[in-house]
Order: C-alpha cells, then sequence, then structure tokens
C-alpha cells in the first residue's frame, strides 16, 4: 500500500490510535501508540522521534535519539485492542544521518535482500519457517539467591493422569506421542482456530494448524513461503497472535525452545529457496532433484552451521535441545527425506517450484530477520565460492556406529561454542554490509551476557547431584 492509501484504510475502519511496532535485536516488538489524527503522509517521510538508549544492545545515551519509520505495505487493523487501532511495522533511522540504523534487524533483512540482486545470483530468496510453540495452563518460575525453580502446567500433560481435576476425563498425551492426535486428546483444536482465523484476517497466508510431538500443548501453524523480509514481518506478527489469543483463553503460549525436560522441544526448520525473473533456480538433475547452485547453497549452510547457530538458535536454553541422538539435528550432513541431517532437501512434490533446502536446527527464539538473513548469505557464500557440500548421508545420523559418528562434525553444544564461532566465521555477513563489524561485536556481547547469567546461578538439579558430598 501507498501512503495515502494507508490513510484511506484507516479512515474507512474509523481507526482511533496508530500503533508503531519495531523489533529490538532478540525479536522481541516494541510499540507506541498515537492518535490516529497523527497519522498523515508526512509520518512515512519524517518518522517519529523516540530514545533508542533504552532498547536493549542499541545506542548508548550519547547518540540515543532515533526514528521509527513506519512501513505503508505492513498495515493492518489490530484485532486485539479494544478501540479501533491500525498498527505500523516500523524500520529504524539514525536522524542526523537518515541512514538505517546498523543494529536495526529489520535493515539487515532489507539489505540482505538487495545484496542477493546485486549478485545476479537471483532476485528473489523465498522463506518458508514452521515454528512450534507450547501452550500451557500455568505457568510460575523464581530465580533469587535462595530460591531456583520453574512450574508449568497443562490439563494435557502426562503429568496429570492422577490430578484431582473435579473430574479427571483422562484424555492426556504421553511423552513424545502427540503428533497429530484428533479431540478429546487434542485440546487445543479451536484455540489454534481462532489463531490461524485471527491472522489470516490480519494478512497472514495459512497452510496447516497442528499439535505437535510433545505433551502439554505443543503446537503448530504453518505460514505458506514469502519473500525473505515479508516473512520475518509475517512471523513477528504470527508470534503477536499465539500469544495474545493464548491470552485471551486465558492461558500462556511461549517460544522457548526446551521449557520441559524428557520430551521434545520447539522447533524452527526453516526452508529457503532462491528465484530469479519469477523462476526457481534450485531445480536441476542433480542430487535429488537439485541445480549445482542449490547444492553450493547447502555446501555454504554446512560450511557455516556452527556461527549460524548464534543467530538462529540464540538462547542458552537452544542448546538442551540441540543434544546429539534426541530429537533435532546436531550433524552437519545434508540428504533427502532424512530428518536426523541438518539440510533435508523435501521430496513431497517433484515440481521445479518446490525445490527447496530446508535448514533444520534453528528454533523459534531467533529473530527472524537475522535468522533469514544469516541463513541466505551462508548459501549465498556457498554458491560464490562454490563449496561442495560432500556426499549426502540417507541414514539414520542419530543411530550411527561410534566409528562413522566420529567422523562427523556437529554443531555447537552451548551458546558459548555459536558465540566463539560466528566471532571466528562472520566475514561471509559482511558482504554488502548486510551485517556490520559492529553488529556481530555487539550481538555477540549480548548473547555471553546471557551465557554467564545462567553459568553463574545454582542449578536446582545440582542439589540433587551434589548436595550430600
Amino acid at each position: 500500500m501507498t501512503p495515502k492509501e494507508v490513510l484511506e484504510l484507516a479512515q474507512k475502519n474509523d481507526v482511533q490510535f496508530v500503533d508503531l511496532k519495531f523489533s529490538d535485536l532478540h525479536g522481541r516488538w516494541h510499540h507506541l501508540t498515537m492518535p490516529s489524527h497523527e497519522l498523515n503522509e508526512d509520518l512515512f517521510a519524517d518518522g517519529h522521534g523516540f530514545d533508542g538508549s533504552s532498547i536493549r544492545g542499541w545506542a548508548g545515551i550519547e547518540a540515543s535519539d532515533m526514528l521509527i519509520m513506519p512501513d505503508a505495505d505492513s498495515a493492518f487493523i489490530d484485532p486485539f485492542v479494544a478501540a479501533p487501532t491500525m498498527s505500523l511495522t516500523c524500520d529504524v533511522e539514525d536522524p542526523v544521518t537518515r541512514e538505517p540504523y546498523s543494529r536495526s534487524p529489520r535493515g539487515v533483512a532489507k539489505k540482505a535482500e538487495e545484496y542477493l540482486k546485486s549478485t545476479g545470483l537471483g532476485d528473489t530468496c523465498f522463506f518458508g519457517p514452521e515454528a512450534e510453540f507450547f501452550v500451557f495452563d500455568d505457568v510460575r518460575y523464581s530465580s533469587t539467591s535462595n530460591e531456583c525453580f520453574y512450574s508449568v502446567d497443562s490439563v494435557e500433560a502426562i503429568w496429570n493422569t492422577g490430578a484431582d481435576e473435579a473430574p479427571n476425563l483422562a484424555y492426556k498425551i504421553p511423552h513424545k506421542q502427540g503428533y497429530l492426535p484428533v479431540p478429546p486428546m487434542d485440546k487445543l483444536m479451536d484455540l489454534r482456530n481462532e489463531m490461524v482465523l485471527t491472522m489470516q484476517a490480519i494478512g497472514l497466508d495459512i497452510e496447516t494448524q497442528h499439535h505437535e510431538v510433545a505433551t502439554a500443548g505443543q503446537s503448530e501453524i504453518d505460514l505458506r513461503f514469502a519473500p525473505l523480509l515479508k516473512m520475518a514481518d509475517d512471523i513477528c506478527k504470527y508470534k503477536y497472535v499465539v500469544k495474545n489469543v493464548a491470552y485471551k483463553y486465558g492461558k500462556a503460549a511461549t517460544f522457548m525452545p526446551k521449557p520441559i525436560f524428557g520430551d521434545n522441544g520447539s522447533g524452527m526448520h526453516v526452508h529457503s529457496s532462491i528465484w530469479k525473473d519469477g523462476k526457481p533456480t534450485f531445480a536441476g538433475d542433480g542430487y535429488a532433484g537439485l541445480s549445482q547452485n542449490a547444492l553450493y547453497y547447502i555446501g555454504g549452510i554446512l560450511k557455516h552451521a556452527s556461527a549460524l547457530c548464534a543467530l538462529t538458535n540464540p538462547t542458552n536454553n537452544s542448546y538442551k535441545r540441540l543434544v546429539p541422538g534426541f530429537e533435532a539435528p546436531v550433524i552437519l550432513a545434508y540428504s533427502a527425506r532424512n530428518r536426523s541431517a541438518i539440510c533435508r532437501i523435501p521430496q513431497y512434490s517433484q515440481s521445479p517450484k518446490a525445490k527447496r533446502v530446508e535448514f533444520r536446527c534453528p528454533d523459534p527464539a531467533a529473530n527472524p530477520y537475522l535468522a533469514f538473513s544469516a541463513i541466505m548469505m551462508a548459501g549465498l557464500d556457498g554458491i560464490e565460492n562454490q563449496i561442495d557440500p560432500g556426499e549426502a548421508i540417507d541414514k539414520n545420523l542419530y543411530d550411527l556406529p561410534p566409528e562413522e559418528a566420529a567422523n562427523l562434525q556437529m554443531v555447537p553444544e552451548s551458546l558459548k561454542g555459536a558465540c566463539e564461532a560466528l566471532s571466528a566465521d562472520h566475514e561471509f555477513l559482511l558482504k554488502g554490509d548486510v551485517f556490520s563489524k559492529d553488529f556481530i561485536d555487539n550481538f555477540v556481547s549480548l548473547k555471553m551476557a546471557e551465557y554467564d547469567a545462567v553459568r553463574l546461578r545454582t542449578h536446582p538439579y545440582e542439589y540433587n547431584l551434589y548436595f550430600d558430598v
């Protein structure tokens, strides 16, 4: 839409407020709201000032003045606000230079799309993420100097088979048996349907919704693929809808990768493909029907996978899920159909348009602007440098003999390891000024502070192991 069309949409819907939203480094939305009389075409050219130093990980107080710049094409009517409210997703600019702020994640994604075009290898990189989440009925946690605990609960959780629910009607989902059950075992059908209807109402294109593998309300709603920047915007909207619909039902939704022990965590498998002039470039006569460039793209992802993890799996909790031999692929290998490989080539359709690469280790805690940009940049580096991914491995990598497993590389085992990998391997991200050295250094510093925050605290299970030493 144009700014003029946004104004017409606001008038048509009797909009009373305008909500300006933007993403921080961690992928969390922030917002400020103004009365609708402040909405005019000048707002899209001049932006609105705010204090950038109050956003974690951004500028210091000496350079705190910033502008948020609404994107007219992002407008939607917010379904969760009582007064009619229009939401606009924003970029962030330096008010002095009027250049995009280098630590703005959305700015990184825009530069990534520009870089792709500059290479001549394609003009569009499509992304199709599969973001999973949990919906809990109760969430409690605390961490003080003398106490540390968390407690989550769900009416469908297997640990409630003996609970006094007055009455307990059973139909609890056993660990690792939650994939696609029908109601009454699946108790979130109506909730997910409302999420889907709300998403569609604000312009998201939905393919499917279903219960996921874990007990205790694990779910997935799949978005239809879209170009990089649009999909990153859509994931932010997706999370906003999931959390607010759950809250409306008196529940809490979380995209935390591993909120419960002993069952699957939440992943975000990321499908991507490069197109040029409206035609797919990943289809060919190579392995699994891929083109040579698609195989090089895989080679780039495998080469840079450890560094990518800092951006695609950016929390301490992420590495509770990335454990060899359990639920998530961690071995740097590729394969068709084989879900134990970190890169998979889906075989549901042999149409050239369906040819894509699925990167399977990311999780939904990732900032989508950064994760999608980094994945594409790694793949492009593979094409530009003709990085051979080696031979595909079409066997269960979770069950390899020790002598074979010893020859395979894996992603880092901790956030620290991923940050160290990113510090050592980030030149591919600096091409086209997509990421800056300042961005990488600042991001690593923030994440290492998170790593230390967990490392320094006593873990409750240490009492089980060591109290009586």
